[in-house]
């Protein structure tokens, strides 16, 4: 076969052309300048993303997966600095028992999920890709936003949560200068604003630094937990005390259970990583032998991420929740207490010492901070694979700079309405992680069946139903998360549609290509002059329809006498698509010759093909309409919703737009 490529004509010129009138110097040289800064490398970002095109850059050799591990562990393991807190604050002196049900979940619930989600999307896409697969048309997209409005608040508000109790460890640091004391919301501001300036210079070098900040902040806590058990060994008493207590409180081990069922909603905030762990698979190594189509060495890798990741941190729970609850009274996790938000830190300054708890506090607020970083490239990750290619975004959030100056904005303004509170972002976060899994969990139940795997897919559905349940408890019990998660899904989902409205008259096709009848006939008759195309929309396929067509259209748009025609038969594939690749079939039915091509919009479809064959013949085509009856309205309704409607103006349109000289632009012609 034979193709032409042809490019949407809505790509960004990041740099002043030839001939320009103001040079660097001039009065559009600064505004040029920086808008080349901005979306510098959006071409190469749009190329290594996923679709029918991606490929991954031939440079990219990928780590290996424990490196990888540290990555996504800057997230997951950095849960440490305020998870033993939150268990406290929710479930008292039950917190061991409850992390015990959390751990279960974790490691028969979440940690099976994901295994099969890095399975069935191994390049990154996640389980939203998954479920995206499972809808057709517009519902599909649906879906997708609003798991996108779930996303991005998991991860807004682990950057946001993460740097709020970055700001407490540093505030209540003993050698912490006066004047910082009480500066909760502008550390965690500052912290915000380094954290945007690493990206706009460039994120580069990530897993080697995560690799350090995990072994070192590991390290720190294993230490930390040694001299916690010490104590406890030292004080016999401290066990059978908080056992009475607990037994006092609550009047059975049944009672207890079911209070520890009750409360581990709130507990959810140990869980959170996962989705990051499959979202960072393109940067596992794997086998050689892996091709993009079979990665089987990067899905095994990806499971020992997942698993071992899983393991360190239900160890690193159970042992930190145990220490904090035996050797930390209750009253100093509440807010204001010195242990909130910063348990285990607490613990190493009251028995390592202030130099060893100074050094633990530096560690936790590196690694929270960065675990921001981490979900900083989650959302970066995330957002341009679905909302360009839906054309739910203008092709500017393919590159990296101009994005994260949208999300440092987006969590500026919600650490300032949650006043850069641990506890008041707990909620929200919990809620942003539970539907993730949930929507994962409900995915591979459903992968699980069509592969017939009814066992699997028993246990996933039994996995869902633990999720659902999880999920809404902490949505009754804390609705501030779904009413953050609501801003979100809101506002993802107006301004996907305005972009899609404001992009609807874009060139929406990435490649045309031409079978080997439909590049003869094109051949062949534009040998003698220009081609003469009569755009058709058959509905009764038969010899009599094809001849009045031609015969009507040669009198109404005056086609000169004995000059050859073809047919051009475009048709939707799918309305709610974006972008699509374009194969032009030729075929000689009914005594005419056809150009068959199926697209996302009849229009556009159309405008790229005309493009395309100007392209490919240097010379520019004619194309013969014919008005459509009915409303204007109800044609532009058509036209954005199924891709219909009154095609010969909106052409005329996506043509003016893709080609601003008038000589060479394809001509429409309309009886």
């Amino acid at each position: 076969m034979t193709g032409t490529r042809t490019g949407t004509g809505t790509g960004p010129d990041p740099g002043p052309g030839p001939g320009s009138e103001s040079g660097p110097g001039g009065p559009g040289g600064a505004a040029r300048r920086c808008r080349a800064w901005l979306l510098d490398g959006l071409s190469e970002t749009s190329a290594r993303l996923p679709g029918p095109h991606g490929t991954p850059p031939a440079e990219h050799k990928g780590h290996r997966w424990w490196r990888v591990m540290c990555l996504t562990g800057v997230d997951y393991f950095s849960t440490l600095g305020y998870q033993p807190g939150i268990a406290a604050l929710a479930a008292g002196l039950l917190s061991p028992l409850a992390t015990l049900v959390l751990l279960a979940l974790t490691l028969l619930g979440a940690l099976p999920v994901y295994r099969r989600v890095a399975r069935e999307s191994p390049h990154g896409e996640g389980s939203i890709a998954m479920l995206e697969r499972l809808l057709t048309w517009w519902s599909g997209k649906l879906l997708v936003l609003v798991l996108l409005g779930f996303a991005a608040t998991d991860f807004i508000i682990t950057i946001t949560l993460s740097a709020a109790d970055a700001s407490a460890h540093v505030v209540e640091n003993p050698f912490a200068p006066e004047w910082v004391h009480g500066g909760n919301l502008w550390i965690t501001l500052v912290l915000l604003g380094l954290l945007g300036a690493v990206f706009l210079k460039g994120f580069r070098e990530a897993i080697g630094i995560a690799v350090v900040l995990v072994a070192v902040y590991l390290s720190l806590n294993v230490v930390v937990l040694a001299a916690a058990a010490w104590q406890v060994v030292s004080e016999p008493v401290l066990v059978p005390n908080w056992w009475d207590a607990m037994t006092a409180e609550h009047s059975s081990p049944w009672v207890m259970v079911g209070v520890a069922l009750l409360v581990f909603p709130k507990l959810a905030l140990g869980m959170s990583g996962f989705e990051t762990g499959v979202a960072v698979m393109p940067q596992i190594r794997g086998d050689a032998s892996d091709t993009y189509e079979n990665p089987a060495g990067r899905i095994r890798d990806t499971r020992k991420l997942l698993t071992t990741a899983a393991l360190i941190m239900s160890c690193f729970l159970l042992l930190s929740s145990l220490a904090t609850t035996l050797l930390i009274p209750q009253a100093d996790f509440e807010a204001g207490g010195p242990a909130n938000g910063r348990a285990l830190a607490y613990l190493a300054h009251l028995h390592l010492g202030e130099v060893f708890g100074t050094a633990y506090d530096i560690s936790t607020i590196c690694i929270l901070w960065f675990a921001g970083a981490s979900a900083l490239a989650g959302l970066l990750n995330l957002v341009p694979r679905f909302l360009p290619r839906y054309g739910m975004a203008p092709e500017w959030t393919r590159a990296v700079r101009p994005l994260v100056l949208v999300f440092v904005t987006i969590a500026v303004g919600i650490t300032l309405y949650f006043d850069a509170n641990v506890d008041k972002q707990s909620g929200a976060y919990a809620t942003g992680v539970l539907v993730l899994m949930l929507s994962a969990a409900f995915a591979s139940t459903v992968a699980a069946r069509r592969r017939g795997h009814r066992r699997a897919a028993a246990g996933f559905c039994a996995i869902t139903a633990v999720f659902l349940y999880t999920t809404v408890a902490n949505v009754i019990e804390r609705p501030d998360g779904i009413k953050i998660a609501s801003l979100f899904i809101v506002a993802i989902l107006l301004t996907s549609f305005a972009s899609r409205v404001h992009r609807a008259f874009e060139l929406r096709a990435a490649d045309v290509v031409f079978d080997e009848t439909a590049a003869h006939y094109i051949d062949h008759m534009v040998a003698s002059g220009p081609l003469r195309i009569i755009a058709n929309e058959p509905s009764e396929h038969s010899t009599a329809e094809y001849r009045v067509k031609e015969y009507s259209q040669r009198q109404e748009t005056h086609i000169p006498g004995g000059r050859p025609v073809l047919f051009l038969e475009a048709f939707v594939r799918d309305s709610s698509d974006f972008t699509a690749d374009l194969l032009v079939r030729g075929d000689e039915k009914y005594g005419v010759r056809r150009l068959r091509v199926e697209g996302s919009t009849v229009p556009n479809t159309i405008a790229a093909v005309l493009l395309a064959i100007r392209e490919r013949t240097g010379r520019v085509p004619h194309a013969y309409f014919t008005w459509t009856e009915g409303s204007p309205v109800a044609h532009l309704l058509s036209f954005l919703f199924l891709g219909q409607g009154e095609t010969a103006p909106v052409t005329r349109e996506v043509l003016r737009r893709a080609e601003p000289d008038p000589a060479r632009r394809p001509r429409i012609h309309v009886g």
